[in-house]
């Protein structure tokens, strides 16, 4: 059955795969066809994904992206990939007035530096297909601004602006650069205290929708950036958020 937003004899790389949005996205694209090669720090959850995957071809490799020669041997491990999902990242919630340069530098390392440098190495090696297409997970944090999220959302701008300039730069080489760019989705990081169920509940509220995002969500649109569905669309930024920015 023809279906555009199938990843049949595509190869796809995608970080941050032990968990959350990256986990489903990595099971997903593998159902969808995709040859699934996923990287994380933690071997135990890595191994969960990778036992999760539907088909074979697949590839797990143990890889701390803020760790430079981790990062090299990473992609020097690597076949030529049709896909590159840059999903790893870390979240923090933290007042203005309490910022540093140690709390700062730990998040802009691996939302930020980590994917920019990964990036760079995948184009350097030549391991990026002619075409392909690179997807950024960003956040709608950088557009609706809350009290402190402001490291967070920085680090997000940040990305998002990257992505823009790399799809212009990249474009030559027919390799396409979109992220997406969620709400608040259900997802371990947002279970790990930052808010208290009260206040999810309150926060909710905000979302015209009424409810926060599940990670398939997510997936799908990242899966429309990395299927040919989207051969004609790059830097784009594709809001996944239950209507929050509205």
């Amino acid at each position: 059955m023809y279906n555009p937003f199938a990843l049949s004899g595509k190869t796809v790389l995608v970080t941050g795969a032990s968990s959350g949005i990256g986990k489903v996205t990595a099971i997903e694209c593998s159902k969808m066809g995709a040859s699934v090669i996923i990287t994380g720090r933690d071997q135990e959850r890595l191994n969960e994904t990778f036992s999760s995957l539907v088909g074979s071809g697949h590839k797990q490799i143990i890889a701390d992206l803020t760790v430079e020669n981790e990062l090299e041997n990473l992609v020097e491990q690597l076949p030529v990939l049709d896909g590159c999902v840059n999903n790893a990242g870390i979240g923090i919630t933290i007042p203005i007035q309490f910022f540093s340069m140690e709390n700062m530098e730990k998040i802009f390392q691996t939302n930020f530096f980590a994917p920019v440098l990964l990036t760079s190495l995948l184009i350097k090696k030549k391991k990026m297909g002619k075409p392909s297409s690179m997807v950024f997970t960003s956040s709608i944090s950088h557009m609706v601004r809350e009290a402190g999220s402001g490291i967070y959302g920085c680090s997000k701008a940040s990305l998002e602006t990257f992505m823009k300039f790399a799809a212009k730069e990249f474009s030559i080489k027919k390799i396409r650069c979109n992220s997406v760019n969620p709400g608040m989705v259900h997802t371990p990081l947002i279970h790990e205290g930052i808010l208290s169920k009260e206040q999810m509940e309150e926060d909710m509220k905000k979302y015209p929708l009424k409810r926060y995002g599940d990670p398939l969500d997510i997936a799908y649109g990242i899966i429309y950036f990395l299927s040919d569905a989207s051969s004609w669309v790059t830097g784009h930024t594709l809001v996944i958020d239950g209507g929050r920015i509205l």
